[in-house]
């Protein structure tokens, strides 16, 4: 399995990250609660993400007439595994608002006084990043077409909501017009089927086989042969692939029994995916080394201490509770939901091992 967890980035990484960041900060705001109408800010560990999905390959060039676009990237997608309530679908939205009239292009390297400004790309708030010199340079898509993918209108909504929240609270209301079931993108290419934001579900697949640049994927373990998402999943990422676009996916732990989508991406050996799962069972142990009891009080606390760190509008209390309901009824979902783990749904849990040892996985 490819685990990940926060640490410092070395000092010659080099990626649109920091960008991107500082530009959702200004840009998106948090879409309920109490922080409803405030900068969004990244948590470390969404931070993190953002940053390796923006790496840039140190050797790569710019040309404007013929931008390398998913060719500047270490990584041509991304998957992120983690608990329910940890924030994935507003940080996904804020990801989304980038993609659509932020810097998300590679555009070449800083040098001395390089700025990005926003009243330079259709935006009038006034924002201005200043570069480090040898910093990537970033740039909008001149023609983004952005799907969001999900099981059903109820999952999209997910992202969708906070989305459209999003927009209104903040300077991008002038950028992006929420359309219903599409958000139009106030760009410059004129094209009624470009410039614009989709949602897709397994009842709504008019659009499959466009020419996206961005595709978001949402619970891919929920992606299986059986319901046919799988099939949808693969086209939505050739589409982007023609285009020389990339793809992010979030998910709850996946049971592995099903032979979902996230499953297939942890499969993978390709080394330009890059994947997040903070796996409670590789990083906690009990003396006798073996892996921590769902069902035991203060164990549970422990997991759930380890998978919801950073996230810092979570109370454990809270999740602990919603976790003990649902174990009542189906511990393997909550196993899955809340604790982050693999578990198949007969509620038979998976031995650390057993998945490298069955699929040939690198650690």
């Amino acid at each position: 399995m490819h685990s990940h967890d926060i640490g410092a980035l070395p000092s010659d990484f080099k990626t649109l990250g920091d960008l991107w960041s500082a530009w959702m900060e200004r840009h998106c705001r948090v879409p309920d609660r109490h922080e409803r109408g405030k900068a969004f800010r990244e948590y470390d560990w969404q931070f993190w993400n953002t940053a390796h999905h923006g790496q840039v390959r140190p050797e790569a060039t710019f040309d404007p007439a013929e931008p390398p676009l998913n060719q500047a990237f270490v990584f041509r997608r991304s998957q992120v595994i983690a608990p329910q309530k940890m924030g994935k679908g507003p940080w996904t939205a804020a990801r989304i608002c980038c993609a659509a009239v932020g810097p998300s292009e590679f555009a070449g390297w800083a040098v001395d006084g390089d700025e990005y400004h926003c009243e330079d790309n259709g935006c009038s708030c006034g924002w201005v990043y200043r570069y480090l010199p040898g910093e990537p340079l970033g740039m909008r898509h001149p023609s983004p077409l952005i799907q969001i993918m999900a099981t059903s209108d109820d999952q999209v909504a997910n992202i969708w909501r906070p989305l459209v929240s999003m927009i209104s609270l903040g300077p991008l209301r002038e950028l992006l017009l929420p359309r219903g079931e599409f958000i139009r993108i106030v760009g410059t290419s004129g094209d009624k089927d470009m410039d614009r934001i989709d949602r897709v579900t397994a009842s709504a697949k008019s659009r499959l086989g466009a020419p996206i640049n961005e595709a978001f994927f949402d619970e891919t373990g929920l992606y299986t042969a059986s319901n046919k998402l799988i099939e949808v999943w693969q086209t939505m990422r050739r589409g982007a692939a023609a285009m020389g676009g990339r793809s992010m996916e979030t998910t709850n732990a996946f049971d592995p029994a099903e032979a979902s989508a996230a499953q297939m991406t942890q499969e993978s050996q390709r080394p330009d995916i890059f994947r997040f799962w903070r796996d409670p069972d590789a990083a906690l142990k009990r003396p006798d080394g073996k892996p921590l009891s769902f069902k035991n009080s203060r164990e549970r606390r422990r997991i759930l201490e380890h998978v919801y760190a950073g996230a810092d509008h979570i109370n454990i209390d809270s999740i602990d509770a919603e976790a003990l309901e649902l174990m009542e009824t189906d511990p393997a979902q909550a196993e899955r939901f809340f604790g982050n783990r693999l578990v198949r749904g007969s509620g038979t849990w998976l031995p650390p091992g057993l998945w490298e040892g069955a699929y040939g996985m690198a650690a």
